[in-house]
């Protein structure tokens, strides 16, 4: 079906087909905009010229020591020069890039330095001590340390490693990059943490980033030349794809190492920012930022959040102050946004609380997006804002499936869709809205943490003999762990030791922020009823 009487010679050949991939959009901006600003990094401007040149050396440094196409570059760095350079460079080897979350625990490191079969991890001496604990607990072969020194905020080199820079001067910037072939080879290996304390590795291929970057560019209404503002972590999804999609319009990416109401201020009214990306607790810090770190500027900034709605109160607070919030959704497996709250023009004059009720629905699909839908049974729920089911996408950036886990691959794309784990119901005119988590996922700062993972933790302390960890409502964090727990007989405990024992084997987002010690709440199966759980901490 579909084709026509006749094609012959109507075939796929080198003038018509070429693999999407999100290399190319650097490839034009050389041509395009060669003297444009491409990233700033404090005191460090490289137009488009330089900027492809370094990234041309890092894929050719990386090839001369030994990466191979289908091999496994690592990063742990912040939002920086250097990994904005590995987006594109290690692609640019025909390599996979590896973006580890700097938050991470050493026991997790190691756990995705092995997963993944990494060969070389790009390190930033601020997080040399997790990399190398890490390689001291991995059984098998471990990847080759490259330190990355940031002496633009104090973090210069210590010598004991091969440095960053040296690797790129060892670099050839007329490079012939390696193209993928098949625009469904990976490009990025993502760490998710899911329903279980191990994280699954999420596979991105050519042809979703490509495609991701056209669709978040429309979706954010962007136009030529706009300057990013980093405030989603690289490691998070690849920064929602933005990286590899700045070029595509002449964009500066400006880096932002470190978060504050202030470097934003900063960089809004020094570079001109015009859009970033960042969860709730991004706004509430802008909105209760100091007079002192307040800077004025002349133009509406585009924010993308996600992680939880933004109050009514945090909406009427930010936008007179010159920025305009768009709610997204999505996930590690969809490449970031999957969904927006496109404003329609019969929503202009809504204020207060019913504009901001409006503005915390979850959305439609953006326009990369195939399918979002609400599914119950097999079956798209009433359009009717009552009736539940889970979130259902299909699409061409949904991923290629969890590395090395077939078995949660399968569960995931069951009937045709990615199932997201999340609750929601329709509104008439389609668009959706999230209600609860099906997997007791906890966002804390943007940052997923599993339930299991931390109940795993406490349960390990030996005056623990029950324990349910669910999430408790913050104004800061969106949400926190809040830890339920069962005291051993003759056993004594208090909240700050439980507190102390988790910091010391959690990252410190994992770690609860509250912990209440009771008897729980259990069916007659003894399954503990977390939802009575929570309903207790949404009232501390």
């Amino acid at each position: 079906m579909g084709w026509l009487a006749d094609e012959t010679g109507l075939d796929r050949c080198a003038a018509n087909f070429v693999p999407l991939t999100p290399l190319s959009h650097l490839n034009r901006a050389l041509e395009v905009f060669p003297e444009r600003t491409a990233v700033i990094h404090g005191s460090i401007r490289r137009n488009y010229v330089d900027f492809h040149a370094r990234v041309s050396q890092l894929a050719s440094a990386l090839v001369a020591r030994g990466i191979r196409p289908g091999d496994v570059v690592a990063t742990i760095l912040p939002n920086t020069a250097p990994q904005v350079e590995a987006h594109f460079g290690v692609p640019a080897a025909g390599a996979i890039l590896n973006a580890i979350n700097t938050r991470l625990d050493v026991d997790t490191v190691a756990y995705i330095f092995e997963h993944s079969g990494a060969k070389m991890v790009l390190c930033d001496t601020q997080f040399l001590k997790l990399a190398e604990g890490a390689v001291k607990q991995m059984q098998g072969p471990a990847p080759q340390i490259v330190e990355v020194a940031d002496p633009e905020f104090g973090w210069p080199a210590g010598g004991h490693y091969l440095e960053y820079e040296a690797l790129i001067a060892s670099g050839d910037p007329m490079f012939d990059w390696i193209m993928p072939e098949d625009e469904w080879e990976s490009i990025a290996l993502n760490y998710t943490s899911g329903t279980t304390g191990k994280p699954k590795g999420v596979v991105y291929h050519h042809r979703g980033a490509y495609l991701a970057t056209m669709g978040n560019m429309i979706s954010w209404r962007m136009q030529l030349y706009p300057v990013l503002l980093t405030i989603v972590p690289l490691f998070h999804c690849n920064s929602w794809t933005h990286p590899w999609m700045m070029p595509l319009l002449g964009g500066t990416t400006v880096c932002c190492r470190d978060i504050s109401a202030k470097t934003i201020y900063d960089a809004i009214a020094d570079h001109g920012v015009t859009h970033f990306g960042g969860a709730p607790i991004v706004l509430n810090a802008i909105v209760n930022a100091k007079d002192s770190d307040r800077r004025p500027f002349d133009h509406v900034v585009e924010i993308f959040t996600a992680g939880a709605p933004p109050p009514a109160s945090t909406l009427a607070a930010i936008e007179p102050l010159g920025f305009n919030v768009t709610q997204v959704y999505g996930l590690t497996e969809v490449y970031g946004p999957a969904t927006d709250c496109t404003w329609k023009p019969e929503w202009k004059g809504i204020a207060g609380d019913e504009r901001a009720a409006i503005k915390a629905r979850t959305g439609v699909a953006m326009p990369m997006v195939e399918t979002v839908t609400v599914h119950d049974q097999g079956r798209e729920v009433a359009r009717d804002a009552e009736h539940l089911g889970e979130i259902m996408i299909r699409s061409n950036t949904v991923m290629k499936g969890y590395y090395r886990n077939p078995q949660a691959t399968r569960e995931a794309f069951e009937g045709g869709y990615f199932h997201t784990g999340d609750i929601a119901f329709m509104h008439p005119d389609g668009y959706i809205k999230i209600t609860d988590r099906a997997k007791d996922i906890i966002i804390s700062g943007g940052e997923n943490v599993s339930s299991v993972e931390v109940e795993g933790v406490i349960a390990a302390h030996p005056a623990v003999s029950l324990c349910s960890v669910v999430a408790k409502p913050d104004e800061k964090w969106g949400e926190v762990p809040c830890a339920f727990i069962e005291v051993k007989d003759g056993a004594a405990v208090n909240e700050e030791e439980i507190i102390r024992f988790c910091r010391e084997r959690l990252a410190g987002f994992k770690t609860p922020k509250r912990v209440i010690f009771a008897d729980l709440p259990k069916t007659s199966t003894g399954k503990i009823q977390k939802f009575e759980l929570r309903a207790v901490a949404k009232l501390l």
